[in-house]
Formats: C-alpha cells, sequence, structure tokens
C-alpha cells in the first residue's frame, strides 16, 4: 500500500480509553445520538458530552475571568472599622502583609494559589481557545495544554472564599466588616473558573485542534 492511499489523521477513527474499566473503543461504536454523550458499552461510565471543547465558549469564558480576576486584585476584598477607623485591604495587601510577620512560606503559598494559578489557567486557555476560534492551531499547544493541566488543581480560589467567610464570621463580634468589590468578583470568578474548567473539556480540545488548520 503506498503512502498516498494511507488515511489522513483527521481520517482515522477516534479512540478513547474508558477511564473506568480502560476500555478501548472508536467514538461511533460508544455514540448517543439522542443524548449527544460517549459512553462506555460494558460499564455504562460517561466518557465525553458533545458540546464541551468549542473554542467559542472557551474563549468567552476565559476573557470573563480575567476581567473577574483583574477587578478582584484590584479592588479591596474586605473593609475593616474600629472605632471609626476603617481600613480595606485587598489581595496583595494580605500577602504583603504575611510577608513582613515573617510568615513567606505563607504568603507565597497565598500569592501562589490564589493569584499566579488563576492567571496561568485562564492565560493558557485564551493561548488556546483564540487561535482555535479562528480556525488555527496554536503554537506549544502541547506544552501550553500540559501547563494548563497542572496549574488548575493549583487554583483554589474557592478555598480563598471560604476562609474570607470563616474570618468574617470570627471578626464580627471585635469589629464591623464591610465586604468590598473584591470578594465579589472572587465569587464570581469562582463560578467561572468552574464553568471553563468544564468547557476546556480535553477530549474536545483535542477534537477542535484536530479539526483546525495547521
Amino acid at each position: 500500500m503506498g503512502a498516498d492511499s494511507l488515511p489522513s489523521p483527521a481520517d482515522r477513527p477516534a479512540v478513547t480509553a474508558c477511564h473506568e474499566c480502560d476500555l478501548l473503543l472508536r467514538e461511533d461504536r460508544a455514540t448517543s445520538h439522542r443524548s449527544r454523550s460517549l459512553v462506555c458499552p460494558r460499564c455504562g461510565a460517561p466518557l465525553h458530552r458533545s458540546g464541551r471543547g468549542s473554542p467559542e465558549t472557551m474563549l468567552a469564558l476565559a476573557c470573563a475571568a480575567m476581567v473577574l480576576l483583574a477587578v478582584a486584585n484590584t479592588y479591596p476584598v474586605l473593609g475593616l472599622e474600629i472605632n471609626g477607623q476603617r481600613v480595606d485591604s485587598t489581595l496583595f495587601g494580605g500577602v504583603e502583609a504575611l510577608w513582613r510577620q515573617r510568615m513567606q512560606p505563607v504568603a507565597v503559598l497565598v500569592l501562589l494559589t490564589t493569584i499566579v494559578a488563576p492567571l496561568l489557567e485562564v492565560a493558557a486557555v485564551i493561548w488556546l481557545a483564540l487561535p482555535l476560534w479562528r480556525g488555527r492551531r496554536p503554537r506549544a499547544f502541547a506544552a501550553i495544554f500540559r501547563a494548563l493541566q497542572l496549574a488548575r488543581p493549583w487554583a483554589m480560589t474557592e478555598v480563598l472564599i471560604l476562609g474570607m467567610l470563616v474570618a468574617t464570621v470570627k471578626l464580627a463580634h471585635f469589629a464591623d466588616l464591610l465586604p468590598g468589590a473584591g470578594i465579589w468578583a472572587f465569587g464570581g470568578l469562582m463560578l467561572v473558573l468552574a464553568a471553563v474548567t468544564t468547557a476546556a473539556e480535553p477530549h474536545g480540545v483535542w477534537r477542535a485542534w484536530e479539526e483546525a488548520e495547521a
């Protein structure tokens, strides 16, 4: 068989591995036309739902997350008022205060998990989704996609929100706590990042890469 008669990668049937029973199967054998999802025929585990990995959805959610991230790190998160004196604190201010109190490891951990990791996750999604939305394959796709998978578990925005709620309850007896615009932005960011994680599903992203032009 000559080289010209070999099927192109786009024409080859896609193979999916079940994450529950490790069964390898072609997508056309596992597709449910009603739900437009892939289900393992042996154990019934859901494999993939169509519609995820759409470059338009990924790009829109990532841009919204970038705006919320900028607002959350620019505006005060909480305001503390005692005896008529009010002090507003941003997240960067909290990291700086931890550093001055000789709690450098905690300050670095807060900086990485609440600012750097979400920023890397959102930037990676935009890097991947923008060229795919234009029908082009992004540069360094594999490296950026691996970086996205590594940064995603470290984006702990929900832990930050939970910590703020606990601190608010404990300090409510000593001072008046006034929530700032930053905390509302962080709450919205938590929800949008969850949507970004759902939209940037690996199977759909790779399928969009296969369909894009080199």
